[in-house]
């Protein structure tokens, strides 16, 4: 059976992931292209839906060898139900895990991000944490949603990799200082040295525009990235990457 028709109800829920009100009501979000998603099931992900364009032969293969069902479709309906402009043929709708924080976090890094509202800095920030062992990444309010479909492609797999918690960062950030936890913010104001700090500890990353929030802040010991040239400042993720190295 193929899918002709864009109004069919499935490939509707699926163009509803692309929102942020589709997601949440649903449970779901949306994975694109073939590395991706087979990137994604390969690391025991179970998919709720599946759509193969009927020109993708090599993907319908690759899925057919894992045991994975799927649903074929025309290059119209899988452009209709895709996010990008260029789908690549295949794309998972799939479970978005529970992002309520932990009792107990985890030692070790967590990344913190205050008011992050570009989701290709989001992803790429995820990306980072988890090629350099991070616990864990707390999406603080206000933030962009980790699970939209732009945020999962920039992180490439990493959002499946490490823990991904939704919270307040005024009442995440004493829970951390509690269990331990050195707090750190990057910010324009701060020390250009570091402190001793305990082996577990938080990165805050700020809003791209405006940085870390003065409540955020005040929970922190604030340190500035030391810079010997003209530019005032770093763009979110690349100052992100260069603290998660310093501080793993």
């Amino acid at each position: 059976m193929i899918i002709t028709s864009a109004k069919n109800e499935k490939i509707k829920q699926l163009r509803s992931l692309t929102s942020k009100k589709g997601r949440r009501e649903t449970g779901l979000h949306l994975i694109e292209g073939e590395r991706l998603v087979l990137d994604v099931l390969d690391s025991g992900v179970a998919p709720d839906t599946v759509l193969v364009a009927e020109w993708n032969t090599t993907a319908g293969a690759k899925l057919e060898s894992r045991g994975i069902e799927y649903t074929v479709v025309t290059g119209e309906v899988m452009k209709a139900a895709s996010d990008t402009d260029s789908p690549q043929g295949v794309l998972a709708a799939v479970r978005t895990p529970d992002l309520t924080p932990p009792e107990v976090y985890p030692e070790g890094l967590i990344v913190c991000l205050d008011r992050v509202q570009d989701p290709g800095n989001l992803g790429t920030i995820l990306r980072t944490a988890d090629a350099f062992g991070a616990a864990g990444l707390m999406v603080g309010e206000g933030s962009v949603d980790p699970f939209m479909p732009k945020a999962v492609r920039a992180a490439m797999g990493s959002t499946y990799h490490i823990p991904v918690w939704q919270g307040d960062l005024t009442l995440e950030l004493p829970r951390l200082r509690s269990q331990g936890f050195g707090l750190v913010c990057g910010h324009l104001g701060g020390e250009s040295r570091l402190p001793e700090l305990p082996e577990s500890r938080a990165i805050v990353i700020g809003n791209e525009a405006n940085g870390v929030s003065p409540e955020v802040a005040a929970e922190c010991f604030l340190y500035r990235l030391p810079m010997k040239g003209r530019a005032e400042s770093l763009n979110a993720a690349v100052a992100a990457a260069i603290l998660i190295f310093t501080l793993s």
